[in-house]
């Protein structure tokens, strides 16, 4: 039995051949460059649809992904919609394994704009992991900048993400969870509140309480990426986490002693105010 995703493309092929966009299943098949027997596959409920294939419907006959994946919406894009949409390239290697694409620090304005040309994204650099978590899906990971989010994360960390469909958003966004957030315009790694349901906007907030929160219309937003493992920059030596460690007693213990002189003036002021 075929997923409901694989059904949702099969109902989007029958479309196009309602609609005499396409012949046939052949016609569509050979198109995207896909073998005509895997698609009758497919058609039959015998195996599901790949995410290469979504991938080349989508740019060919745009089919709409918010259709496929949430069952929400029209079947195809609009204008409208194309002008909005930002197609992820997936890098493989010979054997078909998907690599993590790493968007380090300075590519990433050129990443949060329209630099998604597929010569762009393939001379970013990729790796693999070997825990199989990472064997299915999408994942990138990004270069953290700046300090908002210490000390969870520091500048130079980098995060690896599954990628989170559009569709998905609403249901799947997970309250003061780490993701990265890309606009048209940066890059962001911030804790989420989901208020989609309620007003079509996502919360961003720092674990650096030097930084507020602020709110960030959904549809500001161009890709989200759930981070699911940090890869630290550096480990610091015992001796600098002894030094780190007695500065923070030395200023804990300085914190002590002026609450102690506060309450002890306190307690005189009050002495003095109560009748022998």
């Amino acid at each position: 039995m075929s997923n409901i995703v694989s059904q949702r493309f099969i109902k989007c092929l029958e479309k196009l051949r309602e609609d005499n966009r396409v012949r046939s299943s052949r016609q569509f098949a050979i198109a995207l460059d896909y073998l005509p027997q895997s698609l009758s596959e497919i058609l039959k409920g015998r195996r599901d649809v790949t995410i290469e294939l979504i991938r080349k419907a989508i740019e060919i006959y745009k089919f709409s992904p918010l259709y496929l994946f949430s069952g929400e919406g029209a079947m195809f894009l609009s204008e409208e919609d194309q002008s909005g949409f930002r197609m992820l390239t997936i890098v493989k290697d010979t054997s078909e394994e998907d690599h993590i694409i790493h968007v380090p620090e300075p590519a990433q304005a050129g990443y949060a704009g329209d630099k998604t040309e597929l010569d762009y994204i393939r001379d970013l650099p990729t790796y693999t992991l070997p825990d199989f978590k990472y064997k299915s899906g999408i994942h990138r990971s990004f270069d953290v900048a700046g300090d908002s989010m210490e000390p969870t994360l520091f500048e130079g960390d980098k995060v690896v993400c599954s990628f989170l469909e559009p569709g998905l958003w609403e249901s799947s966004i997970k309250n003061n969870y780490v993701y990265v957030i890309v606009t048209r315009g940066d890059v962001l790694v911030k804790r989420l509140v989901n208020n989609i349901r309620n007003d079509r906007s996502i919360e961003l907030h720092s674990d650096n309480d030097f930084y507020k929160a602020f709110s960030l219309p959904i549809g500001d937003v161009r890709e989200l990426w759930y981070a699911r493992v940090k890869i630290s920059a550096f480990l610091p030596s015992p001796q600098k986490i002894m030094e780190m460690t007695y500065a923070e007693l030395k200023e804990l213990r300085q914190s002590v002693q002026d609450q102690f002189r506060l309450i002890e003036g306190m307690q005189q002021s009050i002495n003095k105010l109560l009748p022998d």
